[in-house]
């Protein structure tokens, strides 16, 4: 059974919170002013990025002080009614053990614009009135419609975490799970993740998990994918799509190109789609989108790319039949992506040396790649002397010899035999 990360190693003090120790600082100092009396302002509101620890600090701020917190997704109370039957008592009397109460409307972007029915003005209402703490926490502060409220409450930023803070993060969790990481594979994870923390670990989970230690190759491909948590949406659409056109429209969703998102479902695919059946049926659907694929390459009238989105969509959405959803299914980096990705530098040696190659023989680079480089390698692993006379012949340069050489000891004598 597999168990989000973000989840399993979620911080539950304040101490381990990352980043951000002096909005964390202002925070504590707020609530415990209540211990003096009824403050100036009776709300706090916490606003910035997505993923760096807004809620989790309330949450651990609660459980450090051992306060009792009613916490509501704030875009599920829209109307002033159901705001008011959810705080509005619990705003003015104590709990029913002496415990202090701590009140939270989280996601407060939610319930902004057409879709709110009087939420904004009767959550001020509460806040003008409030005889415990509360806590507003949004992405955006100040967005208009939120002017009022904001008048009658003390704000606190939270900002991006350091990299480095991130990585301490990252490298607590790698030691709770049993991995040896490099500490170059922890900050690439924790720079290509910029200050998202929960972005982090998840990228962290998917990339360690099942392994007991992880190097810098394991994590320096990472570049070759998005690594917003919108690619996982777009999968689950797809996975999950109740309709043909809802699972084509998460094509819109994707900041990846058709090829790349083929892979990201060809690779993810078999994990969510667990009915032999279905799953057989969504791989045609699959392979079918593979085939025009291979026309536009030869052909390329890329007006057939409607098809293929249509087959890797609403045909591996349409296949699910029998699967039900699953719990949480890590999410899995396509593996031919990630293998491209470490034998590029090979690949981009053997182009330079098929060059050299075509320039003396006359051929083309891939056929002198395909059928001369293979026993150039047999020539240089085994005849020194030869060996030094074709790099001459051909202008190879000493990264060439080893390549084809294949250890540093016959590529000393290779050298050594050119003097």
């Amino acid at each position: 059974m597999f168990a989000a990360w973000t989840v399993k190693h979620k911080p539950k003090t304040l101490s381990e919170v990352v980043g951000n120790e002096e909005a964390i600082e202002k925070l504590v100092s707020w609530v415990k002013s209540w211990d003096k009396g009824l403050p100036k302002r009776r709300a706090v509101f916490l606003f910035g990025p997505p993923g760096i620890g807004k809620t989790l600090s309330i949450e651990a701020l609660a459980n450090d002080l051992n306060m009792e917190l009613v916490e509501r997704n704030a875009s599920d109370y829209r109307t002033e009614e159901a705001v008011q039957r959810f705080a509005g008592l619990a705003s003015q009397y104590g709990t029913l053990f002496g415990k202090k109460r701590l009140i939270l409307f989280d996601e407060l972007d939610g319930i902004t614009g057409r879709e709110d029915r009087g939420g904004v003005g009767a959550i001020t209402s509460i806040v003008k009135t409030a005889q415990c703490p509360i806590v507003l926490i949004a992405n955006n502060a100040y967005d208009p419609r939120l002017a009022t409220l904001r008048f009658y409450c003390q704000l606190i930023e939270f900002k991006k975490p350091l990299a480095g803070e991130v990585m301490k993060h990252l490298n607590r969790i790698c030691k709770r799970e049993g991995i040896v990481a490099d500490e170059a594979a922890l900050k690439f994870v924790a720079q290509r993740s910029e200050g998202d923390v929960r972005s982090a670990v998840n990228d962290l989970q998917a990339l360690a998990q099942g392994k007991t230690r992880l190097s810098y190759e394991d994590v320096s491909w990472l570049a070759y994918r998005d690594r917003k948590e919108a690619i996982f949406n777009v999968l689950r659409m797809i996975f999950y799509g109740k309709s043909a056109d809802a699972a084509k429209r998460a094509v819109d969703m994707a900041d990846v190109d058709p090829d790349m998102l083929f892979e990201w479902i060809y690779e993810n695919m078999p994990y969510h789609l667990r009915d032999s059946r279905d799953l057989a049926q969504a791989m045609d659907s699959l392979a079918t989108a593979d085939l025009y694929r291979g026309r536009i390459r030869k052909s390329q009238d890329w007006s057939m790319l409607r098809y293929v989105i249509d087959f890797m969509t609403a045909g591996v959405a349409m296949a699910r039949e029998k699967t039900t959803p699953a719990g949480f299914v890590p999410l899995r980096f396509p593996e031919r992506i990630r293998m491209l990705s470490k034998t590029r530098s090979e690949r981009q040696m053997q182009k330079e040396i098929g060059l050299k190659i075509k320039r003396r023989c006359h051929i083309s680079t891939n056929r002198a790649t395909k059928e001369i480089l293979p026993y150039l390698r047999i020539i240089f692993e085994s005849n020194a002397e030869m060996a030094a006379g074709l790099t001459k012949w051909l202008d190879l340069d000493e990264a060439m010899i080893e390549y084809l050489a294949g250890t540093k000891r016959q590529t000393k004598q290779i050298i050594k035999n050119l003097s």
